[in-house]
C-alpha cells in the first residue's frame, strides 16, 4: 500500500495494444454486458463536469469488474479546438485501483486506448451491419478518431474505394497524405458519402454533417461524434428512417444528442446482436450510434522483469493492469504477448 504508482506512457500503450486482441475481448464483454442478468460489471453512466470558460467538459468514468477483482476509473477531457491548431481535442488518463485497498497502483496515459478502442466497437459495428457487399468507405472528420478509423476497417475490410471529407480541405489532404492507402478527398460531404456503404462521422460538430437524402439505402453508418445530450452530427431523416443501434440503452438515452433531439428509438445494443438476442438487419438502413461504455478487459501481456502483468481495455476506453510488481521503470522491460 505504500508503494508508488507506476506510470505507463502513451507510446507504451500503443505498442502494447493490438486489434487483434481488441476485437474478440470487446465482442465478449459487449454480450456480456447486454445480457440482462450479468452483475459482473459495475459501470454507470459517466459524469461530466462542463467546463464552460473553455468549451470543454471533463467526464469521469469508473468501473469494477467482480470475477478479476480490477477496479479502475478513465478521465477524458474533451475540448471545442479549431482545426487549424495542433492541439490535441481529447485527452485522458486511466487509474488502476487496488480493490482491496483502494490506492492507485497504475496511472496509463489513455489516448491511444481511447482512439483504438473507439475504432474497434465501430469496425464491431460495421462487421454484424455493413451490406453484404461493401466496396465502398466514408469518412467524415479528419482528426485523430478518422486515423484509428481508417487503420482498423482497411485492416478488417476490402474496399475499392476510401473517401474522406473535414469542414477545412487542407485537413483533408493531410489525412490522405498520412495514410498507407489511397484515399480520395471530397470538399462537400454530401459528394462523398453519395454510394458509400459504410459511412463514419467522427467529427467534433455540435450540428448535423449527414443527412437521410444523401445516404445510400441498405448503408451503415457508425456514428462517433456528438457525445453530449445538445450535440448531434446526424439529422431527424436519418435518425428516423434508420435502425438503430447502440453501445449502451441507458448511456444512449442521456448522453447522446442524435437520439435525443430526433426521439429516435434504439432498436438494440451491440451485444444483443452478438448475444443472439436481437437481429442484424443488414438489408435495412442502419445507424450505430456510439457513446464510449468502458469496458474493462484483458488485451495482452507484458512482462515487467519477471512480474506478467494483464492488461484490461474498456468502451470508454481504457487500458488497465491487474497485477504487477513495481520496479524502476528503468529496469522495467516490456514484452508485448
Amino acid at each position: 500500500m505504500t508503494e508508488q504508482p507506476v506510470f505507463l506512457s502513451n507510446d507504451v500503450v500503443a505498442r502494447l495494444l493490438s486489434y487483434d486482441d481488441l476485437i474478440p475481448r470487446l465482442e465478449e464483454v459487449l454480450g456480456k454486458f447486454s445480457r440482462s442478468d450479468s452483475s459482473d460489471v459495475v459501470q454507470p453512466v459517466r459524469s461530466v463536469i462542463p467546463i464552460k470558460n473553455h468549451s470543454g467538459f471533463l467526464g469521469m468514468m469508473p468501473a469494477y469488474i467482480a470475477h478479476e477483482d480490477t477496479l479502475c476509473m478513465k478521465m477524458v477531457a474533451f475540448y471545442r479546438r479549431e482545426e487549424n491548431l495542433n492541439l490535441p481535442s481529447t485527452q485522458a488518463t486511466v487509474l488502476l485501483f487496488n480493490p482491496e485497498y483502494g490506492n492507485v497502483t497504475v496511472v496509463m496515459d489513455g489516448t491511444d486506448i481511447t482512439h483504438k478502442r473507439t475504432a474497434a466497437v465501430s469496425a464491431i459495428s460495421a462487421k454484424l451491419l455493413m451490406p453484404a457487399q461493401s466496396d465502398v468507405l466514408c469518412i467524415l472528420g479528419c482528426g485523430h478518431q478518422a486515423f484509428s478509423h481508417y487503420e482498423i476497417f482497411t485492416q478488417l475490410f476490402s474496399f475499392k474505394e476510401v473517401r474522406v471529407w473535414s469542414r477545412r480541405l487542407e485537413t483533408a489532404e493531410r489525412f490522405a497524405a498520412g495514410v498507407p492507402g489511397p484515399v480520395k478527398v471530397f470538399s462537400s460531404a454530401k459528394e462523398a458519402v453519395h454510394g458509400a456503404d459504410i459511412i463514419v462521422t467522427v467529427t467534433t460538430s455540435s450540428e448535423p454533417v449527414l443527412f437521410g437524402e444523401w445516404v445510400k439505402p441498405g448503408a451503415h453508418v457508425a456514428a462517433v461524434g456528438a457525445c453530449r445530450p445538445d450535440w448531434r452530427e446526424l439529422d431527424d431523416v436519418l435518425m428516423r428512417d434508420a435502425v438503430i443501434y447502440v453501445d449502451s440503452r441507458d448511456g444512449a438515452a442521456v448522453e447522446s444528442g442524435d437520439i435525443i433531439l430526433s426521439g429516435a428509438d434504439v432498436f438494440a445494443e451491440l451485444g444483443e446482436v452478438l448475444n443472439g438476442t436481437r437481429p442484424a438487419l443488414r438489408n435495412k438502413t442502419t445507424v450505430f450510434k456510439s457513446l464510449g461504455k468502458y469496458f474493462p478487459f484483458r488485451t495482452g501481456k507484458i512482462r515487467l522483469k519477471e512480474e506478467v502483468a494483464q492488461f484490461f481495455i474498456s468502451r470508454q476506453k481504457f487500458l488497465l493492469i491487474r497485477k504487477y510488481k513495481l520496479l524502476s521503470l528503468s529496469n522495467v522491460c516490456f514484452l508485448a504477448r
